[in-house]
């Protein structure tokens, strides 16, 4: 070949390679679903008192809580979430405006739940589950901030995430939501009844259930033939339970129910774990969401658990 055939080709093949870099740079770009210019939809105060529900509903304080206290509303973060990626620490969601989110506006909390981006435009990484809470309304956004600012003020910021490399770098989060991410309402289902479209949105917005009832595929996201049928964690120390008709079809609706209040198992048994701590937020929200919690549970598809 000669060389000015060579310098030829060498040349291409660097255009094309800056061309898929400038592709691959475009499409994994931070995409906030909401703007500078959508004041309008944030207009309206929230309601703290109903915000408190959907706190419970989303298992807040599970995850952000401060360690080495009992307190459920000192939201200092700081928890460790393990995975194949590295180890995850739950950020400070305290009304502090320095180390919390105490000068977040509506749309800040909006873009974070709905979009998964940051106020300062950086993509969240999914162990934060807003693959599920893009789902919300936005009037419940706003509540649950009316509520967050009614909690103490928590100073100290949680230890930054320790990652493998790779995965350290945010913008790839962005070839992640190529994938899986799929923002949006949940439009009722007219086929149903209105205690099950609650129970739906429920389940799979404010609750995010299928994020730890369900497998997960190599780059984390949920294997679809999987969802709420549970099986081995992906660090492999233990197993996320099926609560699909497949195991727990034996189960009443008011069973299902109990357990969201009680803690207390049809087969004389008691949940564990993290499950433990969803139900101190589930045993505290109305008996009419736990009711149709278990009315959209009760209805799954059964599915198999899938075996390591």
């Amino acid at each position: 070949m000669k060389p000015r055939t060579v310098a030829v080709s060498v040349a291409l093949l660097c255009a094309a390679g800056v061309i898929v870099a400038i592709g691959a740079w475009l499409v994994t770009a931070p995409r906030p679903a909401f703007s500078a210019d959508s004041t309008s939809l944030f207009d309206q105060a929230g309601d703290a008192k109903r915000g408190e529900q959907v706190f419970l509903a989303g298992d807040c304080a599970s995850c952000h809580a401060s360690l080495g206290q009992k307190d459920r509303l000192r939201l200092g973060g700081g928890l460790a979430l393990a995975s194949p990626y590295g180890t995850f620490r739950a950020p400070n969601i305290s009304s502090d405006p320095k180390d919390g989110i105490g000068a977040w506006t509506t749309r800040d909390l909006a873009n974070a739940l709905l979009s998964g981006v940051s106020p300062d435009g950086s993509h969240y990484y999914p162990v934060f589950p807003y693959a599920s809470y893009a789902h919300l309304t936005i009037e419940d956004v706003a509540d649950l901030l009316a509520y967050l600012r009614t909690l103490p003020a928590v100073s100290g910021r949680a230890p930054p995430h320790d990652l493998n490399l790779l995965f350290s770098i945010r913008r790839f989060v962005g070839f992640w939501k190529l994938l899986y991410f799929r923002p949006g309402k949940i439009a009722p289902d007219a086929s149903h009844d209105e205690q099950w479209n609650r129970g739906r949105y429920l389940v799979e917005a404010a609750g995010h259930c299928a994020e730890c009832h369900s497998s997960r595929d190599l780059f984390g996201g949920i294997k679809d033939k999987t969802r709420f049928a549970g099986g081995q964690d992906q660090v492999g120390t233990g197993f996320y339970p099926n609560i699909t008709p497949a195991r727990i079809g034996h189960w009443s609706q008011a069973q299902i129910a109990e357990v969201l209040a009680s803690g207390n198992t049809p087969d004389h048994g008691r949940v564990g774990s993290s499950m433990a701590d969803v139900v101190t937020n589930t045993a505290q929200l109305p008996q009419a969401d736990r009711n149709a919690i278990a009315a959209y549970i009760k209805a799954l598809p059964a599915r198999p658990t899938e075996k390591p």
